[in-house]
Parts: C-alpha cells; sequence; structure tokens
C-alpha cells in the first residue's frame, strides 16, 4: 500500500479549507462541497471554528487519491492522509506538530491577495525542513485575480524555483479556467528544462548532446525527482470554489509527491502529533503509524527527547480511511490512527521503537506574549486550572504558570486572537466564564558573568543533608541551559545528581527577575552525602540519611545565590518586520515606527512603492498591525516574525515569582520546610522523604 501525508497550508482565507473540501469531493468522500461561510465543512467540526470561519486544529481526514499517477503504475493513486491546518499565525503551534509528520504539502496561494505574511513564513520552514511542496494558486474565478501578477510574487517572495503547470482563461470572472500545460504548448518544456537543468548536470549534458534526447517524458519524470527532493515546486492555479484546475492539482499530487511503501511488518513505529480528550474525559492521542502495526493490548514504549519515559497499553484504536474514523483493532503502517490508553503521552512523543537521532524540534518561534486568567467566581478555580491543563495537553506552548499565592494561572500566547479562542472554549465547553488581563511581552533572562555558590552538610545553617555547590557561566545564545558535573560521577548515588540537575532546571524557570533565563551552563562544583543509616539495632532514619528531597530542597538556594553572583540582563523579543508601502505613506509611517522603538533600516523603492525592513519590539507589533490601515489608507502590508532578543533599555521589567521565592532563604526555608529557620542545622527535615 502506497500513502501519502499530505499537508494542506496557507495563509488565513486564501482557500486552504475550501481546497480540502474539493479534494474530498473529487474523491468521493463527501457527496456536497461544504462552505466555511455556512460552517458545513467536513475538517472544521469545532462549534468555535463555524462561528468564526477559521480553523483553529488540524484535523485529519483520508481518501484514495483518484485518477492514475500512481507510484507503481496501477490505475489509482496513493492512500492519502490529508492534515488541515489553521492559517491564522496565533495558531503557528497547530502547524509546527503537523510538519513532522508529513510526506508533502500543497501551499495555498490567493491570487487576489497574493503572497501574505504567514504565506513566506510557511514557505520558508517548509523549504528548510524540506517537505515536498506544491504551490496552488486560489480564486482564480475572484474579482482581481491575476496569474502572472501572482507567479512574480511567488518567485521574487517565496522562490525562484517554481514552474507553472497551467496557465489561466477569463480570471476574475466565474467561468475562469486553468488549462493544464502539455508538451504541445510552446515554451513549456524549454521552461521544464531550463529550471531542472540547473541542478541535474546529466540532463543538461544530455541536452546538449543530443536535443531530441530530452523529450517530455524525461522533463517529467526528472521533474517528479527534484520536486520529491523539495528543489523544485510546480505551481498549479485554479479555484476551489468553482473546481477549476483542481484536476490537474490531483494529477499532481499524485504523479509528483512521494508516496511511501512503509513496512507493517516492522517493528512499530509511530510519532504523536496532536492530543484531544474523548466525552468521558480519556486522553487519546493521534499517531502516525511510520512503521509496523499498531494493535490493541499492545505495549507500547513511549520515548520523549530522545529516552525512554515509560510505556502505554492500547486500549483501543480507529483508523482514518474513507473520510471518517473507524474502529479497528490494528492500525498498520502507513495510517494515522486514534490511540486509546497510552497515559501520560505526549505531543511530539515517539511510540514504539526508539526515534531516530533528534533533529530540529521546534521549526517557529515560541510565544512572545503571555496573558494572566482568573476565574470569575471564585469557586471555579480549581475547575479552571483543570480545564487549562487539558487545554495545554492539546497545546504544548500555552505552557502554564501557576500562582498558588495569588490564585492566578499565566498562559503563553502567539496572539490577541487565540487568547479570544481560549476565553471562547473556556466558556463553550467548560461552562467556565474567565478574565483575561492586558497581555504582556514574555522576556528572557541571560547570566551577564560568572558566579559559584555552595552550601555543605550540617554547616552555615544548611538544614538539609546534602552538600551542593554550583557555577553558572553564560552560554552561547540560542544554547539554552547546558548542565555538567565538574565532580566524579560516583561521588554518591546518580538520584541524587539526577535530581540537582531537574532541579536546576526548574528553578531556572524564574530568574532574579522573575524571567526564564536561557543560554547558561550550569557546574556542578561540589557534592555530598550522608549514607542510609539508623541507630543501633534500629530501621532506616531519613533524620541522618540523605534523601533526593534534601537536593531538591537545596539546589534552589545555591543555584540563585551563584546566579546573584553572575547577575542577568534581562532580554526582550524582536520581530523582523518587512513592509510593503504606498510611495506618499513613507513620511507618514517612519514618524511611527520611531515611536513604537523599532529599528528600520534604508528603504527599497519598488513597484511605484516602497519595501521596509527592520526589527521591533514583539510587544509593539499589535500596535503597528492596529495603525497601519490608516497610515497607508489600507494599502500597507506588513510581515513580522521572531528574530532575536535584545537587552532591555531602560526600567528592567519584573514577573511576580510564583515558586518558594529562593531569593529570599527565610521566606524559602519557612514554606519549604514549614518550620521557623534558624532551628540549627539539622532541625527540620523535608516532609514526604524522597517523593
Amino acid at each position: 500500500m502506497h500513502s501519502l501525508n499530505l499537508g494542506i497550508l496557507a495563509h488565513i482565507d486564501a482557500g486552504k479549507t475550501s481546497l480540502t473540501e474539493r479534494l474530498l469531493y473529487a474523491a468521493g468522500v463527501i457527496d456536497e462541497i461544504g462552505s466555511v461561510d455556512r460552517g458545513s465543512t467536513t475538517t472544521d467540526t469545532l462549534a468555535l471554528e463555524k462561528q468564526r470561519g477559521i480553523t483553529i486544529k488540524s484535523a485529519v481526514v483520508a481518501f484514495t487519491l483518484p485518477g492514475g499517477g500512481a507510484p507503481d503504475g496501477g490505475p489509482g493513486g496513493p492512500d492519502v492522509n490529508l492534515i488541515d491546518t489553521p492559517g491564522h499565525p496565533d495558531f503557528i503551534a497547530e502547524v509546527e506538530r503537523v510538519l513532522g509528520v508529513l510526506d508533502g504539502a500543497v501551499l495555498v496561494v490567493s491570487a487576489v491577495e497574493g503572497v501574505q505574511p504567514q504565506t513566506r513564513v510557511l514557505m520558508r520552514t517548509l523549504r528548510r525542513l524540506r517537505i515536498p511542496t506544491l504551490i496552488f494558486v486560489n480564486k482564480l474565478d475572484r474579482r482581481g485575480a491575476d496569474l502572472d501578477r501572482t507567479l512574480r510574487a511567488v518567485a521574487g517572495r517565496l522562490t525562484p524555483d517554481i514552474v507553472a503547470m497551467t496557465g489561466a482563461r477569463a480570471q476574475g470572472t466565474p467561468q475562469a479556467a486553468a488549462p493544464p500545460y502539455t508538451a504541445a504548448d510552446p515554451g513549456f518544456d524549454a521552461r521544464l528544462l531550463d529550471l531542472l537543468a540547473r541542478r541535474d548536470d546529466r540532463l543538461l549534458a544530455a541536452y546538449v548532446r543530443d536535443e531530441h534526447a530530452v523529450d517530455h517524458a524525461r522533463l517529467r519524470a526528472a521533474l517528479a525527482e527534484q520536486t520529491a527532493a523539495a528543489l523544485v515546486h510546480p505551481v498549479y492555479a485554479g479555484s476551489a470554489v468553482t473546481g477549476a484546475g483542481t484536476g490537474a492539482l490531483i494529477a499532481g499530487i499524485a504523479a509528483l509527491l512521494p508516496a511511501r511503501r512503509p513496512d507493517p511488518d516492522a517493528p512499530v513505529r509511530g510519532t504523536v502529533f496532536k492530543m484531544e480528550r474523548g466525552p468521558a474525559g480519556e486522553r487519546i492521542a493521534y499517531v502516525r503509524v511510520a512503521a509496523g502495526t499498531v494493535r490493541t493490548r499492545d505495549r507500547l514504549p513511549v520515548h520523549r527527547g530522545g529516552g525512554p519515559v515509560g510505556e502505554g497499553r492500547v486500549t483501543a484504536l480507529s483508523v482514518f480511511e474513507a473520510g471518517t474514523d473507524t474502529r479497528r483493532d490494528h492500525a498498520p503502517a502507513g495510517r494515522i490512527a486514534r490511540v486509546w490508553g497510552l497515559g501520560d503521552v505526549r505531543i511530539g512523543d515517539t511510540v514504539g521503537a526508539p526515534p531516530p537521532a533528534a533533529g530540529e524540534d521546534r521549526h517557529f518561534a515560541p510565544p512572545s506574549l503571555e496573558t494572566v486568567v482568573t476565574a470569575r467566581r471564585p469557586a471555579d478555580r480549581g475547575a479552571l486550572h483543570a480545564a487549562l491543563v487539558q487545554l495545554a495537553e492539546q497545546d504544548p506552548l500555552i505552557d502554564l504558570r501557576r500562582d498558588e499565592l495569588r490564585q492566578e494561572i499565566a498562559v503563553s500566547l502567539y496572539g490577541e486572537v487565540q487568547k479570544e479562542v481560549i476565553q471562547a472554549t473556556l466558556a463553550g465547553e467548560f461552562g467556565l466564564d474567565a478574565d483575561f488581563r492586558p497581555t504582556t511581552t514574555l522576556h528572557i533572562e541571560r547570566p551577564a558573568g560568572t558566579g559559584a555558590a555552595v552550601e555543605s552538610i550540617a554547616k552555615d545553617g544548611n538544614p538539609f543533608l546534602a552538600t551542593v555547590g554550583l557555577r553558572v557561566a553564560p552560554g552561547p545564545a540560542g544554547s539554552g541551559v547546558a548542565f555538567g558535573l565538574g565532580v566524579e560521577l560516583g561521588a554518591m548515588p546518580y538520584a541524587f545528581f539526577a535530581a540537582v540537575e531537574e532541579t536546576v532546571r526548574r528553578t531556572l524557570e524564574q530568574g532574579l527577575h522573575g524571567w526564564r533565563v536561557t543560554d547558561c551552563a550550569v557546574t556542578m562544583t561540589h557534592c555530598g552525602y550522608w549514607p542510609r543509616q539508623s541507630h543501633a539495632h534500629g530501621t532506616f532514619d531519613k533524620s541522618m540519611s540523605s534523601t533526593g528531597a534534601d537536593f531538591r530542597g537545596l539546589t534552589p538556594l545555591v543555584l540563585m545565590a551563584a546566579l546573584r553572583q553572575a547577575g542577568t540582563t534581562v532580554h526582550e523579543p524582536m520581530h523582523r518586520f518587512r513592509l510593503d508601502l504606498p510611495a506618499d505613506a513613507l513620511g507618514t509611517v517612519l514618524p511611527v515606527l520611531a515611536r513604537l522603538g523599532a529599528l528600520p533600516r534604508t528603504p527599497a523603492a519598488h513597484d511605484g512603492g516602497y519595501e521596509l525592513a527592520g526589527d521591533i519590539p514583539a510587544a509593539r507589533v499589535h500596535d503597528l498591525e492596529r495603525r497601519l490601515p490608516t497610515l497607508t489608507r489600507g494599502e500597507g502590508a506588513l510581515e513580522s516574525a521572531f528574530h532575536h532578543y535584545r537587552p532591555v533599555t531602560g526600567k528592567v521589567p519584573e514577573r511576580p515569582r510564583t515558586d518558594h521565592n529562593p531569593l529570599d532563604r527565610e521566606e524559602y526555608l519557612l514554606r519549604v520546610l514549614r518550620r521557623v529557620p534558624g532551628a540549627g542545622a539539622n532541625g527540620g527535615r523535608v516532609g514526604g522523604g524522597d517523593g
């Protein structure tokens, strides 16, 4: 069985979901094409998606491609697992989770609006990940459609490695058509040869020796090869609403994108790319089965971050096929399955055989905004936290931070629309009324220098039966947190080293100013413990024996003392922006950019206007988006994406702490030991032993 995991990606409103409907109709999965405006599409199933007319969650639907072009020469195309993804940039994390399971993609571009900001972000990522991609220029039937203009924009702003596979007739009318080019069309083979020979010396040499030896069939074979290698990107055109040009696109998907023949008898290996809850609150994992066959009652190892984290037992399965998901007792390689019973499995985990060598885990920038969520009714605080935990399972980048002292929960965001969706989801699905504070920017802290601290057993008021010494130093930008040992690994039980490393990483979520500390190297310089012992003829006495809790309790004090000595600098997220402006708007926009703290570069004149690029604080992007239509009479176009962090100038922003505050020793010991500090070196023990 040949299978193809196909992603449909686009900027919002380019017609991505409408194209999905057209493909399902052509495959015979649905009898009537749904409408985004009427909320009747197959893949937008959430009530909120129907109300807003946008895709919020990725959705899967499976079918067999109609027509010829099967890789084995058969009459039908491959079995396709089609994944419809959100187009709004606030839900880019949902797209990120899908990219890891794709064999190919169709990037939808509007023939009216052309290349839009999200289109560029998506194409850069698809090319970086070398995902074979076709481009579909949609809305050829809409007033203002212009295929030639759109092709120039695609070549100039997305990639020059394109070739148009269809022409256009009666653009801008309901009768618009997109006839596919053939060998009989003047210049088509020449355009193919010009594109393909740049990367195929054998093809070029064959043409130089005998131009008649390179016929249309050979060019099509070379096109399929280079498309599958993500070197070139064929461009189709048409209308998802009328169906114009979609037949040529379907043939292109079958003939040019690389369908695979996975081995159902190999060891099981699958990737979790989506999580949801069933009617009874049960966890359901969406698994792309890359190899082997998953069966009910199987026990599957779970791997996270390159290492095993446990196993789960499959209690039920449903497999996507023929336009729906159907209960089955097994899911062979090449299928996408909904799997019950995998316990605490998370998005991004690998089930079954260990994953191959880890590559780049994150394709898009993390959220740079945050908001505090509070329950409108105090009695709903517990229910609100439980609901947000469920939402964080489905979107790990929500990244909950709970402040027990203030009874507040903070969530990370990409933008204001995402905040509105979370609020509506809490009300609609959980019956919870929640208030959201104004959105703030997520900063980071980096060590400014090197610092070290150590605390030893039974010395200087250390109430923990542990010796911990730590050195903190700056690391390269983008390196995260690196933990290393400056002591012998055999100096104490490994579990104690693990407890220190785990606590270091958790503690650095809040630095001297309350922000996450990153790009630093932490080295353990001292260690010590008291072995398991007891009084004569007695049993184990934890008051005179070290436990993991001692190291977890002491590490934050030592780490923050070292960090305080090193000092930290707070950095704010910066977006790289690109503005297309009419010529007469430049003088109006530049002063506004200056007031927003942006750093524009020299404007470049083009097409009767200006292109202006530069950097702007993430906190001010929304202000610029809101003011741009007025400043440019609606003619300006803004593209922005996170690019880097820069040190904050002026007053350093502070973030309220949500931990036991190891920066204040007395407060910390009071909370951790639940006693008044200063009762002696061994006068207080952490409750709960090593748990």
